[in-house]
């Protein structure tokens, strides 16, 4: 990065970054399937269906936090899942907004930037295309989004195993 913008090279950088983004959130997400067997009481292949009928995140996060507030979950069960859940919710804001936008770079200038791919519906219009500049804050941002995804995956496996849920 350069004072005024990006270059070439941190254009790749910032690519590679959302790459690997893309690839811890999936991976922690899909953990969720573990807690739906385990907190339903079924097997890996049925939540994994249930998982995968679930088209966002929202709604499997939902489901899981459901299950988790039955009666018949443990209160400590309850009080692990809950937290892992509010973390999968806080650490989406990064990855939702680099999923959903596209990228424009300004070779001439060397400017990288971000524009958001959602119409915002305010009272009285919309707004649309908000656009955001990748400068090294928003680098280490996303670097410190994949080191806390990272994190947040070990915490799930240290439930998934402690409590002995299908995997």
């Amino acid at each position: 990065m350069t004072a005024g913008g990006a270059t070439s090279g941190s254009f790749d950088t910032l690519l590679q970054l959302i790459g690997r983004l893309t690839y811890v959130w999936t991976n922690t997400e899909s953990l969720l399937i573990h807690l739906i067997a385990g907190l339903s009481g079924t097997d890996k292949e049925t939540a994994t269906v249930i998982f995968l009928t679930l088209n966002t995140t929202r709604a499997r996060v939902d489901l899981v936090e459901r299950l988790a507030k039955l009666d018949r979950t443990p209160a400590s069960d309850r009080k692990r899942v809950l937290a892992l859940t509010h973390d999968v919710t806080r650490l989406s804001a990064v990855r939702n907004h680099y999923a959903h936008s596209i990228y424009s770079f300004d070779e001439e200038k060397g400017e990288v930037r971000t524009i958001m791919m959602r119409i915002a519906d305010r009272k009285q219009d919309i707004r649309i295309g908000k656009t955001r500049s990748i400068d090294s804050e928003a680098i280490a941002e996303i670097e410190d989004n994949i080191t806390h995804i990272a994190d947040l995956n070990a915490r799930f496996w240290a439930l998934i195993k402690d409590r002995g849920y299908p995997v």
